[in-house]
């Protein structure tokens, strides 16, 4: 349609026709040629709009187009013509050589056929070439992907030696135990946190690395598709593997060995990290036992020095001797025995648990060695210190030493290690080990200290965007970003914008005229927000509720598929086809969704066997399957215009559920006090304001939510534009306030205990009376003109996907406080913070949009839990990869009965309505599409044909009541 509206040289060869069908008739075939760029066939039609909107420029009726090409001479006439004057060209085989040339020089990074197809439509569309039929661009695609499989194939095989391709072969070979091959074996992720799995995982590294691949192998191809080859081979068997031609087959080991290295390597950074916690709170529990179970000594020696005291004070005030004085309370030898069992009760000054950890020395001691040695270490300038420590303790383990030398680093000992490293004997080893180990895996967590051949622990410069392209983006004005990019202009615009709205809200404190806010010297207090659902929108949410149908999620499931096709997104892995037995693809996402697991799920559904889901798990259910399926099922509920009552799709909120680990997966859950002490994971959810759940991810209980907000807003496939988001206290950071901004979202998270979040102003010396219980100091700007172009560094390299917006916070997050570029984030967010709060002072309307989002999370979470009923709602998978398949079948079945229940309270409303009820349309809002009550969750998993609702049917709603 954009294509159309012509300009004066069109108009004026379009009226040299005769006639007003030809002059129509035309000028269709130019709108079409335009774009989508093809010929109008003689037996299609024009699309309706598209031909009222060309008759209406020329002022001709749209009947006129049926005495178009009445002479078929008349259409190849003006199609000749078409092409002489503005320049058209066939698709020749010409064009067709150079359009596999181009798209495998596309392949080379991606084998997606779609997206092959769709540059080549575009290139074609830029050349003025009209488009070939469908089956030659799909041949053209396919004919590329294979070239580029080939040239992958030779890239990544070519460089290896004789010597290699055995040592690959042997993969496929059975280990000395003839139980597994040594590939499956390789594969495998460690079981429990632990030393003895540790020096299992160093045995698996070694192995890896002992094939000795030739340097930089893995820069040979575009990471996209060695990462696809990867996944390929890892889902095919030993037999399967050896079957490939040579090429193949060494290309495929190749990426199976850099991909398995680089999880293996993380994996046991990961493993060092959990042991360690594990110790910490080891020593922590003991040391607050041990204080426990002493608490009835040391209150008898309170008392007994209690009375002590008092017997000197009344010495002193009558004049008597004090040693008699206390004799007369106990003897002299008691006495100084109660003193020696005082001192042995006496905790350390700080009351620190830090001197408990040496118990578990010998832990350490098992793995330590080999985990040091097994690493290849990088340090920045900050953690110079760390390493040269791990470089003495590996030559002591080399040397078999016990005694550290004399000039060992010892300027990375904080000084909460100081008095147990730096004793009056010396250093202490053990103690020294402990403290070099922890600061070890400090820096590992900030990037200070990179491991060669990782994956999560690469150096931070590798994260980012290239500096030269950095700088190129910048100078051209085409850095992704929301804000303006120049400095000084940034930090007027929003200090300006501070000092302004500091004033007002100063000025309106001191009058107590804040709306349901007062600020006195003992700080802040806020009214409460009251109930927002008055009573007749109650009486609606009760009577929608009565007549919504009763569902099986079956029948709810295959319902909501012939709506969407959202099965059709889960393709296979290698070659793309779609599942040949639907019911089979629908039986294993519910088996994620409620938590039933494959093996249950066979039994509990007639014909269908664990093998079957197995394999149609293994090459059709992934990450990227499941995410292209939500967007499908989100973009319907967006679509929607029921969906409207609750929002336009331009604000959300996102939350953590903590679901138990136990079984297999308890070893590789966290545990978080916040859940209570029994290990976990977060499933992380991201939902619009229309309730649709649009992103969802599985992290550690012991990381802060706040790491993982960005992601969802940034990496989601659906088609809402976010603006505005909402957190609660655990989902906001300085950072994250600093970010959001830069990358163009509003952030409004509910913070609790504001009182205690200060403000920050922009100078010291400014007088904001009325808020100087909230003022917490004066920002630092110079830090903040010092790294500008590296806070534009990072920020662009997030929202180009170089690096997870994730991965980025929590590094900052480890940083020591020292570090420049943290620091000036934190300053930046620190102004957004402040302009927050003052918004938040100033308006209720925002506290109210806030709450509300932030309930429409916690009422999803009440339906996830619902869904995911089976196994006592534990995850039990010990698999990183199996745990992330439940949060994502559970997001995408929860998603279809938001999307369900949408279009059904849309008929209820209609019917009540039909019958006489009266339906206000303000009250709709209150309405929610998470009710689960109406819909059947447990019994037989059957996908009955005849349960399906025919095209444009839908199910009977249950009897209303007269109104």
């Amino acid at each position: 349609m954009q294509q159309c509206p012509f300009n004066d040289t069109d108009l004026s060869i379009i009226r040299q026709r005769r006639g007003p069908a030809n002059r129509l008739g035309f000028a269709v075939q130019l709108c079409y040629l335009r774009f989508p760029g093809v010929i109008l066939g003689v037996d299609e039609l024009p699309f309706p709009p598209l031909l009222k909107l060309v008759a209406d420029q020329l002022k001709v009726g749209v009947e006129s187009w049926n005495e178009y090409g009445q002479r078929e001479q008349t259409r190849r006439e003006h199609l000749s013509e078409l092409q002489t004057v503005f320049g058209f060209r066939p698709f020749t085989m010409s064009h067709y050589r150079q359009a596999v040339q181009m798209l495998t020089e596309l392949a080379m990074q991606t084998d997606k056929g779609i997206v092959l197809a769709s540059a080549l439509i575009g290139h074609l569309r830029r050349q003025s070439v009209i488009l070939p039929a469908l089956n030659a661009v799909e041949r053209a695609s396919a004919e590329a992907i294979t070239r580029a499989n080939r040239r992958i194939y030779d890239a990544l095989a070519e460089p290896l030696a004789d010597a290699h391709r055995r040592r690959l072969d042997d993969l496929l070979k059975r280990r000395d135990n003839g139980k597994t091959t040594w590939l499956a074996w390789l594969r495998q992720s460690p079981a429990k946190p632990n030393s003895r799995h540790m020096l299992e995982h160093i045995e698996r590294l070694k192995a890896w690395q002992a094939l000795d691949l030739p340097t930089g192998i893995e820069r040979l191809v575009h990471q996209n598709r060695l990462l696809k080859i990867a996944r390929e081979g890892g889902q095919m068997t030993p037999a399967d593997l050896a079957k490939f031609e040579p090429q193949r087959r060494y290309a495929t080991l190749v990426a199976l060995a850099t991909e398995g290295m680089a999880t293996v390597t993380d994996e046991i950074i990961d493993l060092h990290d959990r042991i360690l916690g594990k110790l910490f709170n080891a020593a922590k529990n003991k040391h607050q036992q041990q204080f426990q179970a002493s608490g009835k000594a040391i209150n008898a020696k309170v008392r007994l020095y209690g009375r002590i005291g008092q017997a000197l004070i009344d010495a002193k005030q009558s004049g008597r001797d004090a040693f008699a004085a206390i004799e007369a309370v106990m003897s002299w030898d008691s006495f100084a025995e109660s003193v020696t069992e005082a001192q042995k009760l006496a905790q350390p000054d700080d009351f620190d648990f830090l001197h408990r950890i040496g118990e578990s020395y010998a832990t350490l001691r098992r793995y330590a060695p080999e985990f040091l040695a097994v690493l290849k270490l990088r340090a920045a300038p900050a953690a110079k210190n760390v390493l040269d420590a791990i470089e003495v303790l590996r030559g002591m383990n080399t040397d078999n030493a016990r005694k550290l030398p004399a000039d060992a680093p010892t300027g990375f000992i904080k000084p909460r290690w100081q008095k147990l490293v730096m004793t009056d004997a010396g250093i202490d080893r053990r103690y020294y080990e402990l403290c070099a180990l922890s600061e070890l895996k400090n820096s590992l967590r900030s990037g200070d200290i990179w491991v060669q051949g990782s994956r999560q622990f690469k150096d931070f410069e590798d994260y980012l965007v290239p500096p030269e392209k950095f700088t190129s983006l910048k100078q051209s004005s085409e850095l992704p970003l929301a804000v303006a990019t120049d400095c000084e202009q940034y930090l007027h615009e929003r200090l300006t914008l501070l000092e302004a709205q500091l004033a007002t809200v100063n000025r309106m404190a001191a009058a107590n005229d804040l709306p349901d806010a007062i600020i006195t010297e003992s700080g802040l207090k806020i009214t409460p927000l009251d109930a927002a659902v008055p009573d007749t929108a109650q009486a609606l949410i009760d009577q929608t509720a009565m007549v919504l149908p009763h569902v099986k999620i079956t029948e709810l499931l295959l319902e909501v598929d012939e709506w969407t096709g959202f099965t059709r997104h889960f393709t296979h892995l290698k070659s793309g086809d779609l599942a040949k037995d639907k019911n089979l693809l629908l039986t294993t996402i519910l088996a994620d969704a409620i938590n039933l697991g494959l093996t249950k799920m066979a039994e509990s559904c007639p014909g269908t066997t664990y093998a079957k889901l197995a394999w149609l798990q293994a090459w059709h259910t992934r990450d990227e399957t499941y995410s292209t399926a939500l967007a499908e099922l989100v973009n319907a509920q967006f679509r929607h215009p029921f969906a409207g009552h609750w929002g336009d799709g331009t604000t959300s909120s996102s939350d953590g559920q903590n679901f138990r680990t136990a079984s297999k997966a308890k070893s590789t859950g966290h545990i978080n006090p916040k859940y209570g002490s029994s290990p976990g994971r977060t499933f992380y959810t991201h939902i619009s304001d229309q309730y649709a759940p649009f992103h969802t991810k599985v992290v550690n209980v012991g990381l802060r939510d706040s790491t993982y907000v960005l992601d969802g807003l940034l990496y989601h496939e659906s088609d809402l534009r976010i603006e505005e988001h909402y957190t609660d206290t655990a989902g906001f950071t300085d950072h994250v306030f600093a970010l959001m901004h830069l990358l163009g979202f509003r952030f409004a998270p509910r913070i609790r205990d504001l009182g205690d979040t200060k403000l920050y102003i922009p100078k010291g010396d400014a007088a904001y009376d009325a808020l100087k219980p909230m003022i917490g100091g004066t920002l630092n700007i110079k830090h903040v003109r010092a790294h500008w172009d590296e806070i534009l560094r990072l920020a662009t390299s997030i929202k180009q996907g170089t690096v997870t917006a994730s991965l980025m916070l929590r590094k900052l997050g480890s940083y020591p406080r020292q570090n420049g570029l943290a620091v000036a984030l934190r300053e930046l967010g620190r102004i957004e913070r402040t302009l927050f709060i003052l918004d938040w002072l100033q308006s209720v309307e925002l506290r109210r949009r806030v709450h509300a989002g932030l309930n429409k999370g916690e009422a999803r979470n009440a339906l996830a839990r619902a869904v995911f009923f089976n196994r006592l709602g534990e995850i039990r998978d010990r698999s990183f990869e199996q745990q992330r398949y439940r949060a994502s079948g559970l997001n995408l079945v929860t998603a279809a009965i938001v999307l369900w229940n949408t279009v059904y309270l849309e008929r209820a409303a209609h019917a009540l309505r039909g019958n006489g009820h009266a339906v206000d349309d303000s009250l709709l809002q209150y309405l929610s599409p998470l009710g689960w009550e109406h819909i059947n969750l447990t019994g037989d998993y059957l996908w009955r044909s005849s349960a399906k609702i025919g095209a444009g049917k839908f199910r009977p709603l249950r009897p209303l009541q007269p109104a």
